[in-house]
């Protein structure tokens, strides 16, 4: 049975959830859609990262999600998220929702993350963000190809860069290093005249034709 199977099996029919999520959720759906051509000063970018069994997206599920605000090129820890999905699946993502808005969302790897994430947004909320998703996997190649050209795991570019976290594999502990690699991704994008998060997207919608097509 694979993840499709099983979510189709088990999709939350979200007149069921409590009305404190269903207030949660409605007031999230009514935020406006983010101003992508807005300057990287005035957005607030929100990194997301999951923590899961393991990474099989057929066989392994989402324990927790973890999210680090990036605000007009600020990184605080105070503005950040983390739960784990056990007990209340359903109120962790609500507020996680909540936290990030509507905003553009950082991620690394989003082949794995972001579906892991989406499955259990669909599975627990009945819904799928249309957030505007960046993947550091690849716009650090298309930014700073002198360090390395081409896909490389986390843990290369933590290296290339010098950047530590408090706790590795935790979604909390690796969120803050993707959000450090973030803020260098955004200043090498100034320095090449990409501005904005539209920008940001269009460079990595580029990385990944030029890869698939090279």
């Amino acid at each position: 049975m694979n993840w499709l199977t099983r979510l189709l099996g088990t999709r939350t029919d979200t007149a069921s959830l409590d009305a404190a999520l269903r207030d949660a959720i409605a007031s999230w759906e009514a935020l406006p859609a983010p101003e992508l051509g807005s300057a990287h000063f005035e957005t607030r970018y929100v990194v997301i990262n999951t923590e899961a069994t393991g990474l099989d997206l057929d066989k392994d599920r989402l324990l927790a999600v973890a999210a680090i605000a990036i605000d007009r090129e600020h990184l605080s820890p105070h503005d950040s998220y983390y739960a784990p999905l056990e007990p209340d699946a359903a109120t962790a993502l609500t507020n996680l929702l909540t936290f990030a808005g509507k905003g553009p969302v950082v991620v690394f790897n989003a082949s794995f993350n972001r579906s892991l994430l989406e499955r259990a947004l669909d599975e627990h909320l009945g819904l799928t963000p249309d957030w505007t998703w960046l993947d550091l996997h690849w716009l650090l190649p298309a930014l700073y190809d002198e360090h390395i050209d081409g896909p490389a795991r986390l843990a290369d570019w933590m290296k290339a860069f010098g950047i530590e976290t408090f706790q590795r594999h935790h979604a909390l502990g690796d969120a803050w290093a993707i959000a450090q690699l973030m803020l260098a991704a955004q200043a090498r994008a100034r320095a090449l005249g990409l501005n904005t998060p539209r920008s940001l997207a269009d460079l990595e919608h580029s990385r990944r034709q030029l890869r698939r097509h090279g």
